[in-house]
């Protein structure tokens, strides 16, 4: 799936516009950026509601092309400027991280953490 078909499925705002082309194989959804960085293995995509900037910032330490905020929540612009300094697409929707991991499974994203 490509980021752009992201946006369709979530009926998401674009942020920040990276590369939409991007072909992503599996996401993660976690509030949690430790657990982000000790399980999560080989994603392209963030599910997430914490809105500061470690969330780019370990978007970009874990090679993730895309950050999609839930909950509808208002994305600071900090974060949107640090994501477009690293080419990171950042799209916002109005869904519950359950129900937009669940649109995106349904639609063939996988997960890839360890030990799941």
């Amino acid at each position: 799936m490509k980021v752009r078909d992201i946006i369709g499925i979530l009926d998401a705002q674009v942020l920040q516009e990276g590369d939409l082309d991007t072909e992503v194989i599996t996401a993660c959804g976690s509030d949690m950026m430790s657990d982000v960085l000790a399980f999560v293995k080989d994603q392209s995509v963030l599910l997430t509601g914490l809105m500061n900037t470690q969330v780019v910032r370990t978007a970009e330490m874990m090679d993730m092309r895309c950050v999609i905020f839930v909950r509808g929540k208002e994305v600071d612009p900090a974060i949107v400027q640090l994501a477009a300094q690293k080419n990171i697409t950042v799209l916002q929707t109005r869904y519950r991280m359950f129900t937009a991991c669940g649109l995106l499974y349904l639609n063939g994203l996988r997960g890839g953490c360890e030990g799941a």
